[in-house]
C-alpha cells in the first residue's frame, strides 16, 4: 500500500534580537514590554517561530494569545507540549519583568508545569495569563494559565525567577 503525503512548509522572519537585547536593564521591565506592544520594538523571534499573536502587560501581570497550529503538532496529532511549555513561561516570565525597575533583570530558575488536558487545532485560540504570585528582593514566583476558545483551563504553570543588578553600561 501506497501512502501519499503532503509536503507542507512554513516561512517566517524575525528581527535581530540584539536590538532588544541592548535595551535590557536600561528601562523598566514594563516600559520595555510597552515599546514591543506598540511596536516600536520588533517582538523576540520566538513569538515568531511558534505564532504568538497578541501581548498585553501591566505591572504584574501578561497576556499572550497564540492559535495552536499543525505545525506545533507531536507524533499524537497534538500540540507538543513543550510549545505549551514555553507560552506558559513566556507568560510567567514577562508578568515578572513588567514587576521590574531598570537594572534589574532575571532568568529562570524552575517551570513546573501541569497538563490537564491535550490541545489540538479544534481548541481554537489559546490564551496564557501570567500573574507574579510574590516578588522578593532576589526571586520571584510567576503562575501562568493557559485557557482554550471555551475558557477551560488546559495547562497550568509556576516558575520561580531569579533577579539579580545588571551590569552598567560603561
Amino acid at each position: 500500500m501506497t501512502q501519499t503525503q503532503v509536503k507542507r512548509s512554513r516561512t517566517f522572519s524575525w528581527s535581530d534580537p540584539a536590538t532588544n537585547a541592548a535595551l535590557i536593564g536600561t528601562t523598566s521591565g514594563l516600559a520595555l514590554l510597552g515599546a514591543m506592544i506598540a511596536g516600536e520594538l520588533p517582538p523576540p523571534p520566538v513569538m515568531q517561530l511558534l505564532g504568538m499573536t497578541r501581548l498585553e502587560a501591566e505591572e504584574g501581570r501578561v497576556t499572550v494569545e497564540m492559535p495552536p497550529r499543525e505545525y506545533h503538532y507531536n507524533p499524537l496529532g497534538s500540540v507538543h507540549g513543550g510549545v505549551l511549555a514555553t507560552l506558559l513561561d513566556t507568560a510567567a516570565g514577562c508578568a515578572v519583568h513588567t514587576t521590574l525597575p531598570a537594572g534589574v533583570g532575571y532568568t529562570s530558575v524552575d517551570l513546573s508545569v501541569k497538563y490537564l488536558r491535550p490541545v489540538t487545532i479544534g481548541s481554537e485560540m489559546l490564551t496564557c495569563v501570567g500573574t507574579v504570585m510574590q516578588r522578593g528582593r532576589r526571586t520571584a514566583l510567576g503562575e501562568a494559565r493557559l485557557t482554550d476558545a471555551t475558557g477551560r483551563l488546559v495547562a497550568h504553570a509556576t516558575s520561580t525567577c531569579l533577579l539579580f543588578d545588571l551590569p552598567t553600561p560603561a
